[in-house]
């Protein structure tokens, strides 16, 4: 006779002796991601939350960066709180420290941090001004102010009434307390560094001189391609004694240089037009790039003393006049 086996089902009590069990470990998790920060304060993220941007990419950014325990954990009590969808846009610098009520909280309240500057490339300092108090950064006067104070100047060891050349174009981090002449000391230890990075080049020119002819090439050129021809154009004409006749100058100062100038902008007298003046104006006339900076150190060899504008902005360049005048009606016409 086979031998009878019988299954017996563990007891209700049991049961729940390992239901309140797995609900205690659970809760316990949850309490320590709630409360217990993971880390000392060592880990720093700096988090950008755009506006219209998911919870979910923002809980896999800390995770990956150590500042929650777990990207699960960070949407779940952000939508058992309600705080999900309250999150308010800015930018934010969080660190292991804190835990994720405190980060939840922060972000609701739109506690930010710090706010993102970029500077494009070319800009003079009259259109950082001026693009600063559109952001409610600073005042127009206020930064110019700064870029201009002599103690500031000094300090940065910039040898010239303005910073104007010396602002690297680059996006910076500016804290809510952060005043103008802290951004432009930011911005001249990163063209410094930059600066330091590219190298020498021709040492027909000094260093202000360089970044001079890299603020007129970079407000002249469309593409980075051109800007080594641009400044072999003017290095020859500087070389040779002829006015550099670059249009960006005749404006500086005046209004920003669209492209285009008249013929009272030509004949505005000014130590910067290069129309009125012979050799290089007495400072830059917009902050430089580094493509500019490299291409004013390193010209392209070649005969050109001439360009012009064509349609889509890059330039016909000419060995002579004659050629340059053939350019100028073929594209200018």
């Amino acid at each position: 006779m086979a031998a009878m086996f019988t299954f017996k089902l563990p007891s209700i009590n049991l049961v729940v002796l390992l239901v309140r069990l797995s609900l205690s470990i659970l809760l316990f998790w949850y309490l320590c991601c709630l409360f217990v920060s993971p880390g000392n304060g060592t880990a720093v993220k700096d988090v950008s939350f755009p506006a219209g941007s998911g919870i979910r990419k923002l809980a896999a950014e800390l995770k990956a960066a150590g500042i929650v325990r777990s990207s699960w954990h960070f949407i779940l009590v952000s939508r058992l709180r309600g705080q999900a969808q309250r999150l308010k846009a800015g930018d934010y610098r969080l660190n292991d420290s804190m835990d994720v009520t405190t980060i939840l909280n922060k972000l609701v309240n739109g506690d930010v941090d710090f706010r993102r500057f970029a500077l494009p490339e070319g800009y003079s300092i009259y259109q950082a001004a001026e693009l600063l108090e559109q952001k409610g950064f600073f005042s127009k006067d206020e930064f110019l102010k700064a870029c201009r104070d002599p103690q500031v100047l000094s300090g940065l060891g910039i040898r010239s009434e303005s910073a104007e050349g010396y602002l690297y174009p680059a996006t910076y981090n500016l804290t809510k307390t952060g005043t103008a002449e802290q951004l432009v000391s930011q911005m001249t230890q990163r063209f410094e560094k930059a600066f330091t990075g590219i190298g020498s080049g021709s040492s027909a020119v000094s260093r202000h001189e360089a970044v001079i002819l890299a603020s007129m090439i970079e407000k002249e050129a469309v593409t980075a391609e051109e800007k080594p021809l641009i400044s072999s154009v003017f290095h020859n004409r500087l070389r040779i004694g002829m006015p550099l006749q670059s249009d960006p100058t005749a404006v500086y100062g005046v209004r920003a240089f669209s492209g285009k100038i008249k013929k009272a902008d030509i004949l505005r007298e000014s130590p910067y037009n290069t129309y009125q003046i012979k050799g290089l104006p007495p400072g830059p006339i917009g902050n430089p790039g580094a493509d500019a900076i490299k291409a004013a150190l390193n010209p392209a060899k070649t005969p050109y003393l001439y360009f012009v504008a064509r349609q889509d902005g890059t330039h016909q360049f000419s060995s002579s006049l004659a050629e340059h005048n053939q350019a100028v009606r073929q594209y200018l016409r």
